[in-house]
């Protein structure tokens, strides 16, 4: 598939997977169409993005949680901007690592109002488009997590189980037209992520990552790349990728 000019719609594509993502289709000759809460981060990415080849970039300040501003958002696009070809939901978070019994309400709140209904919202918002033209791909992003849950994560596994099969149900509901669906489901990724599930305790999220080499973004938006290239009549259901160091969400191989 040539990805010249083709309008490339990413959620959360201020850092991380998302702003990966974005550089690697910038690559290609795509159009970008960025979103994120962050407005300095992802004005960096739409910089790097055009310095790298992208056809164009508009870049909107987005919180997917919001039905109504995505809405808004999604109605309000300039019309060169409004046709997307791909759709990326990438927006997602880990907070906290606690036991389910004693989970902060907060933090399972904000999971699940980005993880799952900000990937509804956008979604709801976009796909009909796509149906009408008769062509469009969306990419959501899982994880591994979403397979396997593992101890202290319930409320984010869940959240990511239900990404899986939100993917799998859209992928039948678009049934018997050209729109193509695919989950990505990387294991360990190093990026903000811990950060983030731990509010900023960089010590902390250091140690996640000690002694295994995790995968990149950049591995991450490769594979993406890959499942949107495939030609047209090719529906890439799922991918799931570790690095050499994970075998699922529960297992890893440290070096000493």
């Amino acid at each position: 598939m040539d990805l010249k000019r083709k309008i490339v719609f990413i959620t959360g594509a201020s850092a991380g997977i998302g702003a990966a993502t974005a550089l690697a289709f910038a690559a290609e000759g795509a159009r970008l169409l960025l979103a994120a809460r962050r407005a300095g981060k992802l004005a960096e990415v739409a910089s790097r993005a055009l310095e790298l080849g992208a056809a164009g970039v508009h870049s909107v300040h987005l919180d997917v949680c919001h039905r109504i501003a995505v809405q808004r958002t999604i109605d309000e696009l300039p019309e060169e901007w409004a046709q997307i070809d791909v759709l990326v939901n990438n927006a997602g978070l880990s907070r906290g690592l606690d036991k389910l019994y004693t989970g902060k309400v907060d933090d399972w709140e904000e999971m699940i109002d980005t993880n799952v209904k900000g990937l509804l919202y956008i979604t709801r918002s976009v796909v009909p488009g796509m149906v009408v033209r008769g062509r469009g791909h969306v990419v959501n992003l899982g994880s591994t997590a979403g397979d396997l849950a593992y101890p202290n994560g319930a409320v984010y596994c869940g959240s990511k189980a239900a990404v899986r099969l939100i993917n799998d149900g859209l992928r039948q509901d678009l049934l018997g037209t050209p729109v193509r669906v695919t989950s990505i489901e990387p294991g360990m990724v190093e990026t903000d992520f811990s950060l983030v599930r731990f509010r900023g305790d960089a010590e902390r999220a250091a140690k996640v990552y000690k002694g295994v080499t995790p995968l990149a973004a950049k591995d991450v938006a490769e594979a993406i790349l890959w499942a949107v290239k495939q030609p047209d009549h090719v529906n890439i259901a799922r991918v799931v990728l570790t690095s050499v160091h994970q075998a699922n969400s529960l297992l890893f191989h440290r070096e000493p």
